[in-house]
């Protein structure tokens, strides 16, 4: 997978797998806007050599559902639930439904601790969390808890938190601001996603509106047009296209 613009980023990423590798576990969270290329990132992380990928994704339909993220995450790797204390298989059997009761949140987490290192034990160990913002409460704090407690374990954790948002128990664990391309990185994007050659004042523009985000370069409307097509339609509706704002484009779509 080719990044632009994303050598800091994907250092940070390497440096954290490369110690989880090592036996010497951690986390971090990436932040940023829609678009910006945490999940990507997050992609990138998939592709680590020589390590087991669990995921999960926090949803905003199954937010009042706890504990749900957390099964998604740890469903892959039940089959080690027989190496955790009995206490804390109780209490995770009780949050995933799968006994009676009333479920502990700091047995959860103990679970959760135990578990993970339980599959690491075969095999180092990536957790992928995407849409983090959306996590249950209570998920996010099993997570949160985890996070800061497998330094001696073979597993990376990675989490995508969409800003702005809520705060939630992730915010105290080390994050990553991931920011917009330069222009020159954008450029290079946009050549790639386009699949003919654009315009120089059209490319310059979206470059212009999309103000680093990857996502608005590879989705711009004049993508896949001709370089005809462009210079001979892709002008503004009315003087109010001409305006500031990604929506030019979106109006420009229709004339394209």
């Amino acid at each position: 997978m080719r990044l632009f613009g994303r050598q800091d980023e994907i250092r940070r990423l390497r440096d954290l797998i490369g110690a989880a590798g090592a036996g010497q576990g951690g986390a971090l969270v990436l932040r940023g806007e829609v678009g910006i290329g945490k999940s990507t990132l997050l992609g990138h992380a998939r592709e680590a050599a020589g390590f087991r990928i669990i995921q999960t994704s926090g949803s905003e339909f199954e937010t009042h559902l706890p504990y749900a993220s957390l099964h998604q995450l740890a469903a892959p790797v039940l089959d080690r639930l027989a190496d955790v204390l009995p206490p804390q298989r109780s209490a995770m059997e009780v949050a995933f439904g799968l006994a009676t009761g009333t479920p502990d949140p700091f047995r959860i987490g103990l679970a959760t601790l135990s578990l993970l290192a339980a599959a690491a034990q075969e095999q180092p160990l990536i957790c992928l969390v995407g849409d983090a913002q959306w996590l249950d409460p209570a998920s996010a704090g099993a997570l949160a808890f985890v996070a800061r407690r497998i330094a001696a374990e073979p597993v990376a954790m990675f989490f995508a938190v969409r800003t702005p948002s809520d705060p939630t128990d992730l915010d105290d664990l080390p994050g990553l601001t991931v920011e917009g391309l330069s222009d020159a990185d954008a450029r290079n994007l946009l050549a790639v996603k386009s699949h003919v050659a654009l315009d120089d004042r059209v490319r310059d523009r979206i470059v212009a509106e999309a103000h680093g985000n990857p996502s608005r370069c590879g989705n711009c409307p004049a993508a896949g047009v001709s370089r005809h097509r462009i210079r001979r339609r892709c002008r503004p509706a009315s003087s109010a296209a001409t305006g500031p704002g990604w929506t030019t484009f979106r109006r420009m779509r229709g004339h394209c």
